[in-house]
């Protein structure tokens, strides 16, 4: 899908199964075309036949794709990286705090159980480049890639800002209403998304679990995702205080039904999620 001259989304349909059913998932990859070729994510394991079918369609080679850029390392969107770095030859980069498990994927499944987990990530693979808060990555054609750290939903997600595009690329730091809540640090998510609405001019916003959104509702997607996270703060905290002795899952799938989610979306990572909502019960008003 063409967001501008100069920016692709590409759609990648995949499933998850857990003990409860398969749920059907999707996640996007994002092309930024200057002088140099940036595929931004790589989508879960055997998506670069979806990517380079593509970049086909749109006269780009494999090996057009200079640069690819992880926003973060979970496995939707680093599952492909390995073939998709020895195929086109490209460099590789991500921010420090996502290296250690993109380079050694035994270790995030190990202390992040993503269930089938295996299934959705191929080899590591090397980071070649360290991105950090506000720099710049130059394509060409004045194409710019702006680095925001966007931390919360996990500790080195970054988003990207092509100001002469007003495009923004966020990969998993602004949740969608209704859908799976995931994130490491409930408030430090907030603090992120405030910080990407507080950015101007926004023309296009480019989420990873979310069709794109244009002008103004870009915006409301913003702020019904700061609503979002409130709504399962407060859910979390009524729970916990009536029903203290469940265990992680159990509790999960409480709170899941009080958010009107189906039961099939628990898991161990959004038991983890909810875990964070507790962490910080104290602070009941997320906005305070």
């Amino acid at each position: 899908m063409e967001i501008t001259k100069n920016v692709h989304a590409i759609k990648i349909p995949f499933q998850v199964k857990t003990e409860l059913g398969t749920l059907d998932r999707f996640v996007y990859s994002y092309l930024v075309n200057g002088e140099q070729v940036c595929l931004i994510d790589s989508g879960v394991v055997a998506s670069e036949g979806v990517i380079f079918d593509y970049m086909e369609k749109i006269g780009l080679k494999p090996e057009d794709i200079s640069l690819m850029i992880l926003t973060h390392s979970h496995p939707d969107h680093i599952g492909s990286a390995k073939s998709i770095q020895e195929k086109s030859g490209c460099q590789v980069a991500a921010h420090s705090g996502e290296i250690p498990w993109i380079e050694d994927v035994e270790l995030q499944a190990k202390e992040r159980p993503v269930p089938n987990f295996h299934l959705l990530v191929e080899d590591p693979v090397d980071v070649d480049i360290t991105l950090e808060e506000g720099e710049i990555v130059e394509l060409g054609k004045n194409i710019e890639l702006k680095v925001i750290h966007t931390p919360g939903h996990s500790k080195g997600s970054i988003s990207l800002l092509i100001e002469e595009e007003g495009v923004i690329i966020t990969g998993d730091a602004v949740p969608l209403k209704g859908d799976l809540p995931i994130y490491e640090d409930v408030e430090t998510s907030v603090k992120s998304i405030k910080k990407l609405k507080s950015i101007h001019g926004i023309e296009a916003l480019l989420a990873a679990w979310d069709d794109p959104k244009n002008g103004e509702e870009a915006y409301h997607v913003m702020d019904g995702a700061l609503d979002y996270l409130q709504s399962i703060h407060e859910s979390v905290v009524k729970i916990s205080q009536t029903d203290k002795s469940a265990d992680p899952m159990e509790f999960c799938k409480m709170v899941l039904k009080d958010l009107g989610i189906p039961e099939v979306a628990a898991n161990p990572i959004v038991a983890m999620s909810f875990q964070a909502n507790l962490n910080a019960r104290e602070n009941q008003d997320l906005f305070s």
